[in-house]
């Protein structure tokens, strides 16, 4: 293709521009990054209008701006819409980067910086495949982008911009790079995602903290108890021990079962990767099945007391945890969050005091490989990649799937070229040079099979 000559001239200054976009801390979680928030949101509409958009508009919510832009070609094409999102992740803890995060380097024919694939490099190739099929003529469809700054903080302006823009937003399907595939040789395709229920929880004894020497052994300890209640949240088999936690679960079946476990695995690569010895996870499941299929339950930090240098022998009053679970088909975020309160509520002890508080939450998705926007990817990649994709199902969640399907009526295609050794919210970070160029040459493929299917 055209496109792919256009990259291939282009390459060094598509990097470039990455570069710029990674070094802005756009942090959309901490308020103390609120500027450079903003400043993102300013260089992805600059890029987006000088590749050829229309209608360009940094569009202001209650929390962080919303990019939009759109080419309108031809109203009896197609209408891709394409989401991404250009906020990032907290970088802590600094110390453990190799080089500092938003200081983007190149090493090994990787690029490691925060947000490096997750997701400003994925939505960034969006924007270059824009531009040189803008720049060669060969745009097969009508687009229009929105790119938001507040995945990572949950999303939570986006519901309200998607129902009071409906008419602006009126598309065919929805594209999105914010996912990962098997392998560099082993192309694939999510079909289905996680959902999410994400809560704080608070544990209180004492009304302050007291001398553990004079009150030890006499007052509860919430970070023990704490401690307790989330170890006692699975029972020996790993199964989450929550009252009605699997009951609306849609059980795979044996060939659906047989499919998804047909995906290259090398479990013994999988441990040394992680540096473990042993996996762990629900008793009768595959890895892949406990990653893909299978509902979980994590504790993602835990405080309280002191943590200072030295010691400081208190016996505290309060001590937290921030859970998180990852939902399949046919649960609801809002049922599971009330029976995780509900639970922990119920299994306190007297002697402490416990609040829970919901943060966000997302609904799991499955799309069908049959639809004409998956035999599009499908025929993309293989065009890009020289053989078919592998149909996967995510662990992550991406709430925004369900909310698109809701309230747009859309359905989406998960496109994504970034790979499990990313580091996605980890120090380090980093995201292949190969998968930022196949993503910039993979796009217009799609575009163009698209719009001959539709």
């Amino acid at each position: 293709m055209k496109s792919t000559e256009f990259l291939n001239n282009n390459k060094d200054r598509f990097l470039g521009e990455l570069f710029e976009l990674l070094r802005i801390p756009s942090i959309s979680a901490d308020s103390a990054y609120k500027h450079d928030v903003a400043q993102a949101a300013d260089f992805v509409a600059e890029k987006l209008r000088a590749a050829g958009a229309d209608k360009v508009e940094v569009c202001k919510t209650d929390g962080h701006p919303i990019v939009y832009g759109e080419k309108l070609i031809d109203s009896n094409l197609p209408t891709i819409l394409v989401y991404g999102h250009y906020d990032v992740q907290p970088a802590v803890p600094l110390e453990l980067w190799t080089t500092p995060p938003f200081e983007p380097t190149i090493r090994n024919e990787r690029i490691y910086a925060r947000g490096a694939c997750d997701d400003k490099g994925q939505m960034y190739m969006h924007v270059k495949a824009f531009e040189a099929m803008m720049q060669t003529g060969t745009l097969a469809c009508n687009v229009k982008f929105m790119i938001e700054g507040e995945e990572e903080a949950g999303s939570g302006n986006l519901g309200p911009f998607c129902i009071a823009n409906k008419e602006r937003l009126k598309a065919d399907v929805v594209l999105i790079s914010d996912t990962s595939m098997i392998a560099n040789d082993t192309p694939s395709i999510d079909v289905g995602l996680r959902g999410l229920s994400y809560v704080e929880v608070e544990v209180t004894g004492p009304n302050k903290d007291l001398h553990s020497g004079v009150y030890g052994g006499a007052v509860a300890n919430p970070i023990n108890v704490l401690a307790k209640m989330i170890a006692d949240m699975h029972d020996e088999n790993g199964h989450i021990t929550i009252p009605g936690f699997y009951d609306d679960i849609i059980e795979q079946t044996d060939e659906e079962k047989a499919a998804l476990n047909s995906a290259p695995f090398d479990l013994n690569e999988y441990k040394k990767d992680l540096g473990i010895d042993e996996v762990w996870g629900e008793k009768g499941y595959s890895t892949l099945e406990r990653t893909g299929t299978r509902p979980t339950l994590d504790c993602n930090g835990i405080w309280g007391g002191y943590i200072g240098e030295g010691s400081k022998t208190v016996l505290p009053s309060k001590a937290f945890a921030k859970i998180s679970m990852r939902l399949v088909p046919n649960q609801n975020s809002d049922k599971i969050t009330a029976l995780f309160k509900s639970y922990f509520e119920s299994v306190a002890p007297k002697s402490v005091k416990v609040e829970v508080r919901p943060h966000h939450g997302g609904e799991p998705v499955l799309t069908p490989t049959t639809s004409i926007e998956y035999k599009a990817a499908e025929k993309a990649m293989e065009a890009t990649f020289g053989k078919k994709p592998i149909p996967t199902r995510g662990g992550g969640s991406i709430p925004i799937v369900a909310l698109f399907e809701k309230e747009l009526g859309l359905k989406s295609v998960l496109m994504g070229f970034g790979l499990d050794i990313d580091a996605l919210h980890s120090p380090n970070e980093s995201y292949g040079l190969f998968n930022y160029y196949k993503g910039i040459e993979t796009i217009p493929y799609f575009f163009k099979y698209y719009a001959e299917m539709k």
